[in-house]
């Protein structure tokens, strides 16, 4: 495991997140293509969610807590309970990229982690200390492509011109 190279990626995730967010307002930030789908600010709220409740949890209790049962959590139910749609976007940001700074730290501080250091769930199977911290950066590349359709579909409802000549999505 390049316990360097995860981290760089989860650095490098957190600057394309906050480019994705950077430059729109409150308005974009909240706007959603369809009811029952996410907006940006959802997207960033989860993922500040995840940063604190997931992913680095679990590998956490892995390498330190063997054997302790992992906190529940329902991301999906989060967006109500957190509120998400009612945040700030730029403290959102803001929050997101504090708790990612924090997260590269402490894996960079980690000594000799048993990436190996694993426990069995019922739908996925043994997960590793080491998958999850893959999974966390494959997390990121899945959100960061939901940011970019996001971005992609504003641009659509607010243009009102055919993006057919960009190419097809």
């Amino acid at each position: 495991m390049n316990l360097a190279y995860y981290t760089t990626r989860l650095g490098a995730n957190a600057d394309a997140i906050d480019s994705f967010v950077s430059h729109i307002g409150i308005a974009q930030a909240r706007w959603k293509p369809a009811p029952e789908k996410w907006s940006m600010l959802e997207v960033v709220c989860h993922l500040y969610d995840e940063e604190r409740f997931d992913f680095r949890q679990r590998i956490d209790y892995l390498l330190h807590k063997p054997g302790t049962e992992f906190p529940r959590f329902d991301p999906v139910v989060w967006v109500q309970e957190h509120r998400y749609a009612e945040q700030d976007i730029v403290e959102m940001r803001t929050l997101f990229r504090r708790e990612r700074e924090h997260s590269v730290s402490w894996l960079a501080a980690l000594e000799s982690p048993d990436w190996s250091a694993s426990r069995d769930h019922s739908t996925f199977g043994t997960l590793s200390a080491g998958r999850f911290l893959a999974s966390w950066v494959a997390h990121d590349y899945l959100h960061l492509r939901q940011m970019a359709r996001l971005n992609y579909e504003h641009l659509a409802y607010t243009s009102g011109e055919p993006l057919d000549y960009a190419g097809v999505w």
